[in-house]
């Protein structure tokens, strides 16, 4: 009896549906499954984001260290060009840079350097950067040096202009007394007449001559003097001028002068070459004639020697008398 109720029981009651449970179960297997998704999405998307702001960082500093090495290598030439002589003398240091310089290439070209090699190339490129340091201590010190010589060069050219304006000085000065020196020795040079002596003489038809003292017996005048010694006068041939002045006052000159050093050209009578010896007494006589004849009264006789007047004499004629 039991069992028929329970029976009729279990055929009344409806059976449950389970695709309720299994609807369930996919729903939350599919959340899990996007969650985790979503999950791995965002920290696949850190992970870029955090790669990437390695790879800007990364990307940023080696432009950084490019840009200090550009710098570097602009203040390297300029110092280089402000002083070749400079730049020609440092081997070893040019050694040291160029090293330097290629390491710091390979960083700064790679695409791929990390933060390790960007912080050497930041050590090198400081390293480079004391030695320019020390070029441009150099350049200064040896542009120091350049001014001093500048300035001492300078100091030099004007002692040197100095020392030329006093030697042109002296040697115009020297100049000036080597020409006064001549000019005294050329005056000193100056030969000097004594003994001077003026004989009218009267020639006879047998060649004989005699004295006379009056003017129309005289045939000719004999003019001698003595060249008195001087050891300044050089030996040789002397020109020894003679001018006659007539008793009327007229010069009895030729047709040319000479000059001399008081009374400027002079024209004169007779020209005498005198062979002359230094520092010794020459005697000198010459005879000159009057092509119009003599006149009474005085005859003026001078001598000159290197334009100046060295003696002089007075003869005088006579008018003669009934038998003259």
């Amino acid at each position: 009896m039991e069992d028929m109720k329970l029976n009729e029981y279990n055929s009344a009651t409806p059976k449950k549906d389970n695709r309720t449970l299994i609807y369930s179960g996919l729903a939350a297997a599919l959340l899990l499954s996007w969650g985790y998704i979503i999950y791995e999405k965002n920290k696949s998307q850190e992970q870029v984001g955090a790669l990437t702001s390695q790879n800007t960082l990364v990307t940023s500093e080696r432009d950084q260290v490019r840009n200090l090495y550009t710098e570097s290598l602009g203040r390297l030439d300029s110092l280089m060009g402000e002083n070749q002589t400079m730049a020609d003398n440092l081997d070893t240091r040019n050694q040291e840079i160029a090293r330097l310089r290629n390491e710091i290439r390979k960083v700064v070209n790679n695409k791929n350097a990390t933060a390790a090699d960007l912080a050497r190339a930041r050590q090198m490129i400081n390293q480079l950067n004391g030695t320019i340091e020390t070029l441009a201590a150099d350049v200064r010190r040896l542009e120091g040096e350049n001014q001093t010589l500048v300035a001492n060069n300078q100091q030099l050219t004007t002692e040197k202009q100095q020392v030329e304006a006093d030697l042109e000085a002296t040697r115009n000065e020297k100049q000036s007394i080597q020409k006064t020196l001549d000019e005294t020795a050329d005056v000193a040079s100056t030969l000097k007449a004594s003994n001077i002596s003026i004989a009218a003489l009267n020639e006879k038809g047998s060649g004989k001559e005699k004295e006379t003292a009056t003017a129309k017996r005289a045939d000719k005048l004999r003019i001698a003097f003595q060249l008195d010694e001087n050891r300044l006068a050089k030996s040789g041939e002397k020109e020894i001028y003679i001018t006659v002045t007539a008793p009327d006052g007229s010069p009895i000159a030729s047709n040319t002068v000479f000059t001399t050093r008081e009374e400027g050209d002079k024209p004169y009578t007779s020209k005498v070459q005198v062979q002359y010896e230094s520092g010794k007494k020459t005697p000198v006589s010459f005879d000159w004639k009057s092509d119009k004849g003599f006149q009474t009264g005085n005859y003026k006789i001078e001598i000159y020697h290197n334009g100046f007047k060295i003696g002089e004499g007075v003869r005088t004629l006579k008018k003669g008398g009934l038998f003259g």
